[in-house]
């Protein structure tokens, strides 16, 4: 039985004596008498009626009181799953057969510790997997990225709807810097696993912070085999997201694709983890295509998936500069989906800046949006289409604009 599991339970146990103490009173204190239960004497004798409810209470709760060892797998089974197959065994024609008093209770108590999140549908309490939640999110907060939608969503879902997945979901992020990238990994966090980012079952490394020099590129590789194994056994279902990812140098992948791979030989199911990894690598192969299909006057919620990923493949398959890691996750066939995000344009920064004043609360005007937007450098020189970095740092710069 796990720590969190453990604490549970005792959690549990503080319930239920709450419930039982109440039998241990009328009934387990020995032949000594209070002298409260003398003056309680003189109340039975003056009013009939009173003994006959003192009695029925008496017996009520002793019932409770006799709920012992069969109650309490009853009700780890009910709230935690555990200890069912135990009952079954010993009990196999007659199921949970208990007095309905103590079901009452069960019922009462098990429902009451549910309130406070600690049952779930998916058997963890720190895995929530509200696809629907992400959907309307990306949709109402994600500006100008059809196909991140597109992809995030249907690879996400289908990978949770997967009774046992092939092997691990690995998607791969790319797009200049503030179009989104992190924005999305956060997102998915936050929907799948109750604590978002702070989550137990979630790690994120960012590459120039956590492996800073190639020097100690082995002992990077003990380190973050531990914490991929580590998190991958304390949670059913994981999640690691891989920031600055064209920045890992590609020896941290011995490490990184066994829990990849096809293949799950260890005693620990790999597969119903999720990689996320998170580049401005093929950026400017993204930009081109976006900026081509404006120049034609054709929308860029034209541009499909089919066309982008031929482009980006050819991109990220060229020699990498200090031996980087993505040609190798194309090369062994790791990455299950491209996940691009287009330039932003002027009116997508707007509607970010909406977003941060609506965020904090702050009343805005169509004008102090367009201030806000004007703070930013467009690109190309000649056409200024692009926001140079997308719509990061809006956020800071609605300051300009408080009271």
């Amino acid at each position: 039985m796990g720590q969190s599991t453990l604490l549970s339970h005792r959690g549990l146990a503080c319930c239920l004596l709450l419930l039982l103490g109440g039998s241990e009173s009328l009934g387990s204190r020995g032949k000594q008498r209070e002298p409260w239960e003398e003056d309680q004497d003189a109340v039975m004798e003056a009013a009939p009626w009173a003994r006959a409810r003192y009695e029925a209470v008496k017996k009520h709760l002793g019932a409770v009181g006799a709920l012992s060892k069969q109650y309490w797998q009853y009700l780890a089974c009910k709230v935690s799953q555990e200890g069912c197959e135990e009952e079954e065994e010993a009990n196999p024609s007659a199921g949970w057969s208990l007095p309905l008093v103590g079901q009452d209770y069960l019922e009462i108590l098990s429902a009451w510790y549910c309130s406070f999140g600690k049952c779930c549908e998916t058997g963890d309490c720190r895995i929530v997997n509200n696809i629907t939640g992400l959907e309307m999110d990306l949709n109402g907060q994600l500006h100008g990225q059809h196909l991140a939608k597109e992809v995030v969503i249907q690879a996400v879902r289908g990978f949770l709807q997967s009774p046992q997945p092939e092997k691990a979901l690995v998607l791969s992020f790319h797009g200049w810097s503030g179009t989104g990238k992190n924005f999305v990994a956060r997102m998915v966090a936050s929907h799948l696993y109750r604590d978002g980012l702070k989550s137990e079952c979630v790690r994120v490394f960012i590459a120039l912070f956590h492996f800073p020099h190639h020097k100690y590129v082995d002992s990077y590789k003990v380190q973050l085999k531990k914490q991929i194994s580590e998190t991958v056994q304390l949670c059913k279902q994981s999640l690691f997201i891989f920031d600055e990812a064209e920045k890992l140098h590609f020896g941290l992948l011995d490490a990184i694709k066994p829990f990849m791979a096809h293949n799950n030989k260890g005693q620990v199911n790999h597969r119903r983890s999720i990689f996320l990894f998170l580049s401005n690598i093929g950026g400017n192969t993204i930009n081109e295509v976006a900026l081509d299909f404006w120049r034609a006057g054709r929308a860029r919620e034209e541009i499909s998936m089919e066309f982008l990923e031929q482009r980006l493949r050819l991109e990220l398959l060229q020699p990498a500069e200090n031996g980087h890691a993505r040609s190798h996750l194309l090369e062994e066939n790791l990455i299950d989906f491209f996940v691009p995000f287009l330039p932003l344009e002027y009116h997508h920064v707007k509607l970010c800046a909406r977003d941060a004043f609506l965020a904090r609360g702050l009343p805005y005007t169509e004008a102090a949006l367009d201030e806000v937007a004007k703070m930013m450098v467009f690109v190309p020189k000649e056409e200024k289409l692009f926001s140079a970095q997308g719509c990061k740092s809006v956020s800071q710069r609605i300051n300009y604009f408080l009271p």
